[in-house]
C-alpha cells in the first residue's frame, strides 16, 4: 500500500467526555510508551489541500451544532489505528457529516466511515488487549462532539513517528460559527 499525505477530519469530544479521554490515552501511553493524542473520531480522510480543508469545515460548522453518539462498547484489534477504541454507531447524521465535508472539499475519496475513538495506538497482544478493553467502563451514555479539525497526516497512519507527525492545519467550534453567523445576520436585519 502506498503511502501519501492527507487531510483526517475529526470531530472533537466536548467536555467533560474531551477530559474523560483525554486521561485515558495519556495513562496508556505512558504506560505502554505509545504516542498521546487527541481523542477524536474521524469523519472523513481526503486529498491534502489545506483550502479545501478551510471551506470543508465552514460549510459543516454552518450545518451542525452538537453531534451526538451512542457508544456500543469498548473493542480491540490488530490494526495499529484501532488498537484500542471505543465503537460508536453508524447514524445518519455522521453520514451527512462526511457528504458535506467531501462536497465542500471537492473530494472524490473513497474513505469509508467506521466512527470509532482510539484510545490507544501500539501493537501489543490479542490477550492485553482484551484485557485492556475489558478493564475500561464509559460513564457517559451518550457523547457530545462540539468542534471539528483538520489534520495533516501521513496514510495510512502504522507508527507513533507518523502519529507524532500529526498537524492540525484548520479547526472550528460547531455551535460559536452557527451563532457568530446568527450574529452577523442579525445585524444586518436577517432573521
Amino acid at each position: 500500500m502506498t503511502r501519501q499525505t492527507v487531510i483526517a477530519y475529526w470531530l472533537i469530544p466536548s467536555e467533560p467526555a474531551h477530559s474523560f479521554f483525554q486521561r485515558i490515552i495519556n495513562d496508556l501511553a505512558r504506560r505502554y510508551e505509545a504516542p498521546v493524542f487527541e481523542p477524536h473520531v474521524t469523519v472523513h480522510v481526503g486529498a491534502d489541500q489545506a483550502d479545501a480543508a478551510a471551506k470543508a469545515l465552514e460549510k459543516a460548522a454552518s450545518e451542525f451544532e452538537l453531534v451526538r453518539q451512542i457508544p456500543l462498547g469498548i473493542d480491540q484489534s490488530d490494526e495499529f489505528i484501532k488498537t484500542l477504541f471505543v465503537q460508536f454507531a453508524m447514524t445518519a447524521q455522521l453520514g451527512k457529516i462526511n457528504a458535506v465535508i467531501r462536497h465542500a472539499a471537492n473530494d472524490s475519496s473513497q474513505y469509508k466511515l467506521n466512527p470509532h475513538l482510539s484510545l490507544l495506538y501500539k501493537n501489543l497482544p490479542a490477550a492485553t488487549r482484551a484485557e485492556l478493553a475489558a478493564s475500561i467502563t464509559l460513564p457517559f451514555s451518550e457523547i457530545p462532539f462540539d468542534s471539528l479539525q483538520a489534520i495533516r497526516c501521513v496514510s495510512p497512519t502504522g507508527s507513533r513517528v507518523d502519529v507524532e507527525a500529526w498537524r492540525v492545519v484548520g479547526a472550528i467550534v460547531l455551535s460559536s460559527f452557527r451563532a457568530q453567523r446568527s450574529g452577523v445576520e442579525e445585524s444586518r436585519g436577517v432573521t
